[in-house]
């Protein structure tokens, strides 16, 4: 791996927000192809975070720094990433349901999905039904995902996925759910697609779904 590549993923790990551009710049500079930067430098940075995260090695916070310092790196390169035929791993519309004003746990979510190369619409919070169906019929998503951090917010899940049938649109679009009170027993009365306890397993989840 090219040096500054190297660094670039000891930074991104660290949650160096400094360190990420220069080594990314540096790297770019020294002419590497801005995939290899992303998959080497950051998307496996990323895996590398989730992994330390399962293990007990790494926090909620410090996932949260890694992924906002990746994101930050995004900013500078996608400009070249563009000027190529890159295509992302999958469209995820992301949201805080209904009633639900709580947006950590889903911006983190949405964080450590981009960091592993999908491409990400975020609703932000208490989304109406009306607004996830829009955008699957806008955006054409592969994926769904709804957050809720209340038990009294729960039900709107329900009535989320209960829309899209009714849309005629659930067959078209992986739906997917979490949050602090949501139990993969939940999920699957429900009718939900998939469930992930953290934002770590939620990427395992989303590519598991979509055959990635």
């Amino acid at each position: 791996m090219d040096e500054a590549i190297k660094k670039l993923f000891d930074s991104v790990v660290n949650g160096d927000f400094d360190g990420v551009k220069a080594n990314l710049q540096a790297a770019l500079d020294a002419g590497s192809d801005p995939d290899l930067i992303l998959n080497e430098g950051m998307i496996a940075a990323m895996r590398e975070v989730g992994e330390r995260f399962e293990a007990g090695d790494f926090y909620v916070p410090e996932m949260l720094v890694a992924a906002l310092s990746m994101q930050s790196g995004m900013a500078l390169l996608k400009p070249y990433l563009q000027q190529g035929d890159r295509k992302p791993s999958g469209r995820v519309v992301i949201g805080t349901v209904k009633g639900d004003l709580h947006d950590i746990g889903k911006n983190l979510v949405a964080l450590m999905l981009e960091g592993a190369g999908f491409e990400i619409k975020d609703l932000g919070v208490d989304v109406p039904v009306e607004d996830f169906i829009r955008a699957a019929r806008e955006d054409k998503p592969d994926v769904i995902a709804l957050s809720a951090l209340l038990t009294t917010t729960m039900p709107m899940m329900k009535q989320t996925i209960e829309a899209f049938t009714a849309a005629g649109l659930r067959d078209q679009v992986k739906i997917v759910i979490g949050g602090a009170p949501i139990t993969e027993k939940y999920a699957n009365q429900i009718g939900a697609d998939g469930f992930a306890p953290d934002a770590s397993r939620a990427v395992n989840m989303v590519k598991a779904l979509l055959g990635g």
